[in-house]
């Protein structure tokens, strides 16, 4: 995967690739995008464990963390949005053959030689976080995608992930974003946290999709 580095959010780059066929005959052309998240909505949300009081952080981040500090126990879940619509962005009547999305790790807190992470498709629009969209039961997930973190190789590392499922149901319910909600899985997980890079250049997430 390319990353183009600039210094603007959302949607920079289109690609038109040739749709695969045999024998003369062609199929519908792809085309790829990419999209970089909006750091005006991104952000995370932090719970303390003593008196579960909820910090939410929103707004142009440098970084967004998600997991649970080692040190303190508080626990992070971070999001992101990527906006759909617009030039270069993925219409609503697209068929998507893949998603990926890809995150720059600036630092890992664990002991753990991995840490369980839940990739949750939520949908918190307006995109302004409030302090119910920590939560599992008020913010339901509409599909969660579970990746493994590696702080032995994944530490100031790209991480690409696949989203493909969840970019597929995005485009099922007619969502104008892919709006994530990143989290430690805590049923088989001692504590970790990461720290995402947040910037606007060639570390922000970012989300590169295949369409025709």
């Amino acid at each position: 995967m390319k990353r183009i580095a600039v210094g603007v959010l959302g949607v920079f780059l289109t690609l038109a690739v040739a749709g695969c066929g045999g024998g003369g005959s062609s199929g519908p052309t792809q085309i790829t995008t990419q999209i970089l998240s909006s750091a005006r909505f991104d952000g995370d949300i932090a719970q303390d464990p003593v008196s579960l009081t909820l910090t939410v952080t929103q707004g142009n981040p440098q970084s967004v963390f998600a997991g649970v500090d080692p040190v303190s126990g508080v626990e992070y879940r971070a999001f992101l949005d990527f906006p759909l619509t617009g030039v270069g962005g993925v219409p609503s009547n697209a068929v998507i053959v893949s998603a990926t999305l890809d995150i720059f790790i600036n630092r890992i807190d664990s002991s753990s030689s991995s840490i369980p992470i839940d990739i949750d498709l939520v949908s918190f629009l307006p995109p302004t976080l409030i302090g119910s969209d920590f939560s599992l039961d008020t913010q339901r997930a509409f599909l969660t995608t579970p990746i493994n973190i590696f702080p032995a190789t994944d530490v100031r590392q790209h991480v690409f992930i696949d989203v493909t499922t969840l970019m597929k149901e995005v485009q099922f319910r007619g969502l104008p974003d892919l709006q994530l909600r990143i989290l430690e899985n805590l049923r088989a997980a001692a504590p970790g946290r990461i720290e995402i890079d947040d910037t606007t250049v060639t570390r922000a997430p970012l989300l590169e999709v295949t369409y025709f």
